[in-house]
């Protein structure tokens, strides 16, 4: 039996997110049939919501599933066996939907990076203007890789793939920014945007989307990889009548429901600039702390979450299991060859400044409990901040 920790605990990875006691009840009502009018009007209602939040005026599908069968979803309903693709290595979820592709009987081409930078937009659009025959039939990269704090920026990728005069699709990872940062599915002219509810969207893991343009859905239709749970179309058919071709999420979608209408009730740009806040607060911090940030151009800082560098001599994970054990608080573990090297801090979804000003206050004192050489002051330099 675990010993009783008094308080709440500090879930500081980013994602899953704290879920908010209002979408935890919503989660909670009777469970209702799902072929029934209650129902029709809730995917409605949801459907409505989402569209608003991806930006789009386009359709947004819905599975019960996690983020990984939305990367699954996006390849198999607009790609056929063998075609060539371009995806670009910023992190370790970058490399997993990589790899995924290549499972699925893809040729995807990952291009090297270094783990601390966002897309080289130069880079990808010499590669597509080589391409004179347009073998590469799509564009895969992540918005804000949750591994290491980068961002990239999107509509500089959608640009060079238009100077390239390419006609590549483009699919976008957005499972750590959507519902935190700006991100416009329409706008940016996005063919396929990859997300989950586990972060921004404060819900449970459980439930993946793919908002798809008019060009994905013609794509999909010469689509030749196997696809069956996945296919758009038949959900699709099935939203048309309010329903799904499968038994969906219901108390998941009562959730995001909820949280939607929060998201939505704040404001987005309101959202966006609590998380610009959350971020700057947090890179302060690590900066008046002496210890370095993993992400290189601040260009590219991502305001969902901060990897943090540990000195060589500290093991990041040890650091991690101190906190823990003292202080009851969850930070983010270093993903593939990062690991042991860095932690992350997640500051996403249902949040606030005094959360924030906990975190980082564990944060400090786990620094000074572990031995890591710093400097103090980082957490009064990040409440000076957002005391302002």
């Amino acid at each position: 039996m675990m010993a009783n920790r008094s308080g709440r605990h500090f879930l500081q990875i980013p994602g899953p997110t704290n879920v908010p006691d209002r979408v935890l009840e919503a989660i909670g009502q009777p469970t209702i049939d799902h072929r029934g009018p209650r129902f029709r009007h809730l995917t409605a209602e949801v459907l409505e919501r989402l569209a608003a939040i991806f930006k789009t005026e386009g359709q947004v599908i819905i599975y019960p599933s996690s983020g990984t069968g939305a990367w699954e979803a996006a390849l198999v309903n607009t790609l056929s066996p063998g075609d060539r693709l371009l995806m670009y290595e910023t992190g370790h979820f970058a490399t997993l939907w990589h790899a995924l592709a290549e499972r699925l009987g893809l040729a995807p081409q990952l291009m090297p990076g270094d783990w601390r930078s966002g897309v080289d937009v130069a880079a990808l659009q010499d590669l597509l203007e080589q391409d004179t025959h347009h073998d590469i039939k799509a564009v895969c990269v992540v918005h804000n890789e949750t591994s290491t704090g980068v961002t990239s920026d999107i509509p500089a990728v959608r640009a060079s793939i238009q100077s390239a005069a390419h006609p590549a699709l483009l699919m976008v990872d957005t499972i750590s920014s959507l519902g935190s940062m700006d991100y416009r599915h329409d706008e940016w002219g996005i063919d396929v945007t990859v997300a989950g509810s586990q972060k921004g969207l404060m819900l449970p893991p459980g439930l993946g989307f793919n908002a798809v343009s008019d060009k994905a859905l013609t794509a999909s239709r010469t689509a030749a990889l196997p696809r069956a749970y996945w296919d758009w179309q038949a959900v699709l058919s099935g939203n048309r009548d309010g329903f799904f071709p499968y038994t969906p999420a219901t108390n998941l979608l009562f959730g995001l429901r909820e949280a939607s209408d929060m998201l939505l009730t704040e404001g987005l740009e309101a959202v966006f600039a609590r998380h610009a806040r959350f971020g700057e607060a947090t890179r302060r911090a690590v900066k008046a702390w002496s210890l370095e940030l993993l992400c290189r151009n601040p260009r590219e800082y991502s305001n969902s979450l901060t990897a943090v560098m540990m000195p060589e001599t500290i093991d990041a994970d040890e650091f991690r299991a101190l906190v823990l054990a003292r202080f009851d608080m969850s930070l983010g573990n270093g993903l593939g060859r990062l690991a042991g090297k860095v932690f992350r801090i997640g500051h996403l979804g249902d949040f606030s400044d005094l959360m924030l000003m906990g975190s980082l206050s564990g944060i400090e004192m786990g620094l000074r409990a572990a031995g890591v050489p710093h400097q103090g002051g980082g957490a009064q330099e990040a409440l000076a901040y957002l005391s302002e």
